[in-house]
């Protein structure tokens, strides 16, 4: 009997000992990410999606995402999903340099939800995850697909002066602390949900730099329209902070190019009201992607993001959310199939073109003949 107690004893005092270095862990390591302040905290009280200190969304939404079945490995199915990987690099193109830093309003694609925009020759990033893992430690995380062409290597060295930055949320595959740091010396600007500026504060970003916006919050910044948009997700870089920032897509309107992205989000009624008060878009970048039926109130599968499209009023709609990472038991490249099925039968013009190309936005936007995900 004492040989038992002890070691429940023995056991009780490791498990301690872990709680105690996680959590010194989580406190040392910058990339987890800072946490609002206390005055901040206060304001937030006066906001109606910010209840008992944490961000709530609109419609109350189920995160599974602790349960055991959260997991989308773990489907009812029981079997892993085919080709959950590419079977070798995948096709990327090279970058034209000279192409993005002309005046014409442009999007190149960075694979996930990374994307590098010209609007108004104001040169703009969105969500740049530009890193080979999504995670805070880089021994362990999700790894970015192998590339035909190592664009990513020098990509930030290469990149022009960046006027702003857009951070839809706080998740690691979304914000990313290398990147983040990379980038500070070439960015004028940083624009986050409400909370995330103090990630950003802990990792050197000046706080005159950095512009923090509730939903429906509207600024002008060198001539754009920007506003923060809801969305239908969550928030958190450790067990100990989620929902303690907010989470939503961006609107940014230019002269010539009226653009949305949604970032992670569920389908819900929100989509509506922003194509009410901001509609129509001349291209929207859909979340469609890394879905999972445990998911499925903070994520959306394919078929709701075409209708997301059609809700907001998108003449053009691009699928985000895939191309570098693995985050769910579907195929790797079933997000864009489904899509492109979905998106001819709704009539929905939708490109898909590939990571590295870069789109023009004032010509006539079309879906290429050719798969570049089939080899």
């Amino acid at each position: 009997m004492n040989k038992l107690k002890k070691m429940i004893l023995y056991l009780l005092s490791f498990l301690l000992l872990l709680g105690v270095i996680i959590i010194l862990f989580i406190n040392i390591d910058p990339a987890f990410g800072g946490n609002p302040t206390k005055e901040q905290k206060e304001m937030y009280q006066h906001f109606d999606n910010y209840v008992d200190g944490k961000f709530i969304n609109e419609d109350p939404a189920e995160l599974d995402i602790n349960s055991s079945d959260a997991s989308s490995t773990n489907e009812d199915s029981a079997s892993e999903a085919k080709d959950r990987n590419p079977t070798g690099p995948i096709p990327v193109s090279a970058i034209d340099w000279n192409k993005i830093k002309s005046e014409n309003d442009s999007l190149t694609w960075f694979g996930h939800s990374a994307f590098l925009l010209s609007i108004d020759n104001k040169k703009l990033l969105i969500d740049p995850m530009l890193s080979p893992i999504a995670s805070p430690v880089s021994f362990v995380g999700i790894k970015r697909y192998n590339y035909s062409e190592d664009i990513m290597l020098h990509l930030i060295d290469e990149m022009p002066p960046i006027d702003a930055v857009f951070i839809t949320h706080d998740h690691y595959d979304h914000l990313d602390y290398q990147s983040i740091v990379k980038l500070n010396s070439k960015v004028s600007h940083f624009f986050v949900p409400l909370g995330v500026g103090a990630h950003l504060v802990r990792w050197g970003i000046p706080d005159e730099k950095i512009t923090e916006l509730n939903w429906w919050e509207e600024t002008e910044y060198q001539g754009l329209t920007v506003a923060l948009t809801p969305a239908r997700h969550f928030s958190g870089r450790d067990p100990f902070n989620i929902d303690t920032t907010l989470w939503g897509g961006w609107v940014i309107l230019g002269n010539n190019t009226r653009l949305y992205t949604s970032g992670d989000t569920g389908y819900d009624t929100h989509f509506k009201e922003i194509g009410k008060e901001y509609g129509p878009f001349d291209i929207t970048l859909i979340e469609g992607a890394q879905y999972d039926p445990s998911w499925s109130d903070i994520h959306m599968v394919p078929e709701q993001s075409v209708q997301a499209n059609l809700d907001v009023n998108g003449k053009t709609m691009m699928l985000m959310h895939w191309g570098a990472f693995t985050l769910a038991n579907h195929g790797w490249n079933e997000p864009i199939e489904r899509a492109l099925k979905e998106a001819k039968i709704r009539e929905v013009n939708i490109i898909a073109p590939k990571i590295g190309e870069t789109v023009l936005l004032d010509s006539d936007l079309y879906m290429p003949s050719t798969a570049w995900w089939d080899f």
